[in-house]
């Protein structure tokens, strides 16, 4: 066997359990697909709470007068606060591959597909593929969002995690 535990999904389920697996002396390997972190991580949880977090700030310098400072023709800059959401987002997802290689968790970029009790061949992400074995394989893909039939996801009326 390749690995005593592969995990398929770098989320927060699954990046913890690959620490975790690691620091109990099993060889782990995760792959994943897109960035190390999940969705959470770099699309939904994280990137949200830096949004708000600019609009906390925005709101605060509305109401400045309130603690004694005059602020005016205070701008938005659109483009910079979700340039500022994606880099929190990165520096975190940076975190995670560090995690990866300070616990000895062997990360595969690509997408994973069971082919048997005990296998698994990836798509790798910069082309071909790779048969892995694992005594353990634990899928921890998290969820995706769904298209609702005629309000197909088009970036512009309809919003999936990626678009908001």
């Amino acid at each position: 066997m390749d690995y005593d535990v592969l995990v398929i999904g770098s989320g927060p389920g699954g990046y913890v359990a690959a620490i975790r697996a690691s620091q109990l002396g099993k060889k782990v390997g995760i792959v994943e697909r897109a960035e190390l972190g999940g969705i959470c991580l770099n699309w939904g949880c994280i990137p949200t709470k830096a949004l708000l977090r600019s609009a906390e700030v925005y709101e605060l310098i509305k109401h400045s007068s309130n603690y004694g400072f005059k602020v005016e023709n205070a701008e938005i800059d659109f483009p910079k606060i979700i340039k500022r959401s994606r880099e929190v987002a990165g520096r975190l997802s940076k975190g995670v591959a560090f995690l990866m290689k300070k616990n000895k968790v062997e990360t595969i970029a690509g997408t994973a597909v069971l082919t048997g009790a005990n296998s698994v061949e990836v798509a790798l992400n910069d082309g071909g593929k790779k048969s892995i074995t694992a005594t353990n394989i634990l899928i921890a893909t998290g969820a995706r969002a769904r298209q609702i039939p005629g309000m197909e996801i088009d970036g512009e009326r309809v919003l999936s995690y990626k678009e908001a």
